[in-house]
């Protein structure tokens, strides 16, 4: 006959069979590290020899202990040198999207998906209660950047073509696709400087703009213009 445990007996396996969290996430990540380095071919020394290289050494039994779990700490440069060599992010070795299907991301809380871990980790997240608007604001930044650069490369492309077109309707709508071009461009010059705007009102130093943009317009010259939470 089977032999029925009690729910008191039931929850106290359970308990017992879940590693404590700060033991799940280094087993979480010394599992990653001792995949990806046979995935490459190396032995423990081979990675040793590459963190030494990149200017933080991890002996090769430092390494060993972490994936036998015999080591007691997981240091966060560690991982920062340990993905590095490893051709990955950090962010790769904590969550390790596709080989690792539920992770708890603190202690205390129910298993979630890894990607939505790692998601909440680099903010991406927007139901997590995370509300950085400095994030958003480069975020932003980079989006517009990113949208003026392919505006004005579609510009110019549409302007050579107008410039050999062979006839009339192929010059018409070369300039036409130029036209449009250029209102996309003017859009996220108008953008990027609004995402400038708000980061310096922050007291925060602005991206780097490269390469330049051009001139950028005011963002409070339009009465139609983006507001803050557009961004």
């Amino acid at each position: 006959m089977t032999q029925r445990r009690s729910h008191h007996e039931s929850e106290q396996a359970d308990e017992d069979d879940v590693p404590e969290w700060v033991d799940q996430v280094m087993a979480t990540v010394a599992a990653e590290v001792r995949r990806r380095r046979k995935e490459m071919g190396w032995s423990a020394q081979d990675l040793a020899d590459r963190c030494e290289e990149i200017g933080h050494p991890i002996p090769r039994n430092v390494i060993a202990n972490m994936e036998s779990g015999r080591r007691s700490t997981l240091p966060l440069v560690d991982v920062m040198v340990l993905a590095e060599a490893l051709n990955t992010a950090p962010i790769g070795l904590i969550y390790p999207v596709g080989y690792v299907e539920d992770v708890q991301r603190l202690p205390l809380q129910d298993a979630t998906s890894t990607l939505n871990a790692l998601r909440w980790f680099t903010g991406e997240a927007s139901d997590l209660g995370a509300d950085d608007d400095m994030l958003r604001y480069f975020r932003a930044h980079e989006a517009a950047q990113e949208r003026l650069r392919n505006a004005q490369r579609d510009e110019e492309y549409a302007r050579h073509h107008a410039a050999s077109a062979h006839n009339a309707e192929w010059k018409a709508e070369a300039l036409r696709a130029q036209a449009r071009a250029a209102e996309e461009a003017e859009e996220a010059r108008d953008r990027l400087h609004r995402a400038r705007a708000f980061i310096e009102e922050e007291g925060a130093t602005p991206p780097y703009l490269w390469p330049a943009p051009g001139p950028l317009p005011s963002p409070w010259s339009d009465s139609d213009s983006t507001e803050e939470n557009d961004l």
